[in-house]
């Protein structure tokens, strides 16, 4: 099977970002976003999609993370969409309820070709320690927009904002890997294309 991989480099007046992402890879998160938090975060994406992916970025983070933060999920989605390729074979849609100690995320994905962000998380902090709590949602319509996916994130419960944006990170992780996986050689979509 042909690798599935892409490469994105973005760079701005605000960030320069290189994303490099392996769909059938080892499940590592390499480099740096500059903001701590969220290079936890994708260390537990990676892990969990069990992608390989590699980051080099470089942000105005003396203004604050949101730059930074929104333009590595535009790259993120870019590198995804390219990795897909024409998804022949793969199964398309995935979901998952995902449990991290008192919280419970629910993440469902469909890989349409169509963007769609749908997203109900109310996090009892501003802040993840030094990191904007909204910024979670920020992430993730980025990567939307670029991945042209239909992605809904719900809270099913939960108290703890580090928990919630664990449970959420985690779970996506587990639908992207799940939703990538080829399954046949056809199309997933009576339309004939997606």
């Amino acid at each position: 099977m042909k690798e599935r991989k892409g490469f994105v480099e973005r760079s701005t007046k605000e960030t320069q970002i290189k994303v490099s992402l392996l769909l059938d890879g080892a499940g590592k998160f390499t480099g740096t976003s500059g903001v701590g938090f969220l290079d936890h975060m994708l260390d537990l994406l990676s892990k969990h999609s069990g992608f390989t992916l590699e980051l080099e970025a470089q942000g105005d983070l003396q203004v604050d993370d949101h730059h930074t933060v929104e333009d590595i999920g535009l790259s993120l989605g870019q590198a995804f969409q390219e990795a897909v390729g024409d998804k022949r074979g793969i199964t398309r849609y995935a979901s998952l309820a995902l449990p991290m100690d008192e919280a419970l995320v629910l993440c469902a994905l469909d890989i349409s070709g169509r963007p769609g962000f749908y997203y109900q998380v109310d996090f009892n902090t501003e802040k993840i320690g030094q990191f904007d709590s909204q910024l979670v949602e920020e992430f993730w319509q980025a990567f939307v927009n670029e991945a042209k996916v239909t992605l809904h994130i719900r809270e099913l419960a939960g108290r703890n904002s580090h928990h919630l944006a664990e449970a959420i990170f985690k779970g996506m992780g587990r639908i992207l890997r799940k939703a990538v996986t080829i399954e046949g050689k056809e199309l997933p979509s009576t339309k004939g294309v997606l």
